[in-house]
């Protein structure tokens, strides 16, 4: 397979191939080479050339660049959903709105191109003026997670190129096939020049490789709090700047004046979503006691409507993406019964499919303690483990009592309250009465350990670019 594109020309990955796994029949696709060592210097040596020619560009022009290659998206949708829905496993509808999401990524993000504005600052001196001016950072390394592989891809890629940089990416090696899948349409069709958009192949090696690059400025890196930890250590050793979306355990606080039907219907969607592999998925649901048992009988009854099942079936969830993630799911569920949780519904297998495949059902567990690991640890798969609470000190307390900050749910018609969780709660993103999914035009954001840096909207876009100060004498 040629999946390593270097300045243009398509190359066959040096080094051995990895497989990729169908998660529903556990049957290999097929085997994608590594990118080597030479490789991975020559696509950023490449990135570097083509920098300052695309970054003279007038800025409409690299949003053209933009929306032409969202409309090669939208004319090849119904291919790369189905590698999408293949390498992943999630339902094919599903894997459709990602490639639309994606192509509408793009179109507002080519939007920016008359948006990214400088400063005037006043000087010290007489007939002088001080120009603030916003360039771009150079080379950016981009490395993308498995759960939303074309997504996350195009989240750093169209920001990072409308501001004048230029890429090199390398897909998760567990579902690369729609990345690779959709650089190689890009490229096919001259979206952009040469050089500018460069790909490489390969697991942690290559990509340790491509961020110590002495010529890679940025790494932008979406995935496991333990990666992003190393690629940050490692950017020391060239200071590139880096931004790091990485994982969450998001509380959902259920008051007692809740619309418990409003708060089942959007925890069950949080936690349940592309089978619960979202780094924003509600995994700690904390309920005032007056309503306990009232919203985990509705949330019951919304996780046995689901349908769970293969990719072409009328389904709402596929299978965990592998054997990794479902050994580490299963064992979450039985470790919590063990320790004393009470399984609801759900579980690990599913009888009506065959034995192959990765098949955990949505999950709600009650009888949950915060000593309990299901409460400490990210699962990242469908299950919603319920935890009692007696006040809203408490609620405040349990959501907080993690290392991460990167979403959290309210669900309250109180004023005082809303605005008191605004103000207490730790995290980047905050959703009141409503599910997960974040704005283009807001900002992705985690803090404490679950990242740095951001995506989407103006922040999103402003990080691709470093101030510049001219100061002018005209005297």
């Amino acid at each position: 397979m040629t999946t390593v594109l270097i300045n243009g020309a398509w190359e066959v990955g040096e080094n051995a191939g990895l497989p990729v796994v169908d998660p529903a029949t556990e049957r290999e696709i097929c085997s994608v080479p590594s990118a080597s060592e030479d490789q991975v210097r020559r696509a950023v040596e490449a990135a570097a050339a083509a920098q300052p020619a695309w970054a003279a560009l007038e800025p409409w022009r690299r949003a053209d660049a933009l929306r032409a290659m969202a409309a090669c998206l939208s004319q090849n949708r119904q291919e790369l959903a189905e590698l999408i829905s293949a390498e992943v496993g999630k339902p094919l509808r599903k894997a459709g709105e990602d490639v639309d999401n994606a192509a509408v990524y793009l179109d507002y993000m080519a939007q920016w191109d008359r948006r990214i504005e400088g400063e005037i600052v006043p000087a010290d001196n007489r007939d002088e003026t001080i120009l603030l001016t916003r360039v771009p950072v150079g080379v950016v390394a981009a490395i993308t997670a498995w759960n939303y592989p074309l997504d996350l891809f195009i989240r750093k890629a169209a920001p990072a190129l409308l501001t004048g940089n230029t890429m090199v990416v390398k897909p998760t090696e567990v579902t690369p096939l729609a990345t690779i899948r959709a650089i190689e349409l890009i490229s096919e069709q001259k979206c952009v020049p040469d050089g500018v958009l460069n790909l490489v192949t390969g697991g942690g090696a290559v990509g340790a490789r491509l961020c110590a690059h002495p010529l890679v400025n940025m790494i932008t890196m979406t995935g496991h709090r333990d990666t992003g930890k190393r690629i940050m250590a490692g950017a020391a050793m060239t200071l590139a700047r880096v931004s790091l979306e990485l994982g969450g355990s998001a509380p959902a606080i259920v008051w007692k004046d809740a619309d418990l039907d409003l708060a089942a219907d959007a925890i069950a969607f949080a936690s349940f979503e592309n089978s619960g592999q979202v780094c924003t998925s509600s995994e700690r649901i904390l309920v005032h006691r007056d309503v306990h048992d009232d919203f985990v009988e509705r949330l019951v009854e919304r996780a046995n409507r689901l349908k769970v099942g293969g990719a072409r079936e009328n389904v709402d969830l596929g299978p965990l993406v592998n054997r990794v993630q479902f050994q580490k799911v299963s064992e979450a569920i039985d470790v919590a019964r063990a320790e004393g949780g009470t399984l609801r519904c759900g579980g690990h297998g599913l009888p009506s499919l065959p034995a192959t495949g990765y098949w955990v059902r949505p999950t709600v567990m009650t009888d949950v303690t915060p000593e309990m690991s299901i409460f400490k640890d990210e699962t990242f798969g469908p299950i919603a483990p319920v935890i009692r609470i007696d006040s809203f000190e408490e609620a405040i307390r349990l959501a907080n009592a993690t290392r991460y900050g990167l979403s959290a749910f309210l669900f309250s018609n109180d004023y005082r309250l809303i605005m008191r969780a605004q103000s207490e709660l730790r995290f980047g993103e905050i959703y009141v009465n409503r599910t997960m999914g974040e704005a283009l035009q807001g900002f992705h954001n985690g803090h404490q350990e679950s990242g740095i840096g951001g995506e989407d909207g103006k922040h999103g876009v402003l990080k691709y670019t470093q101030i510049r100060t001219v100061y002018h004498r005209y005297g």
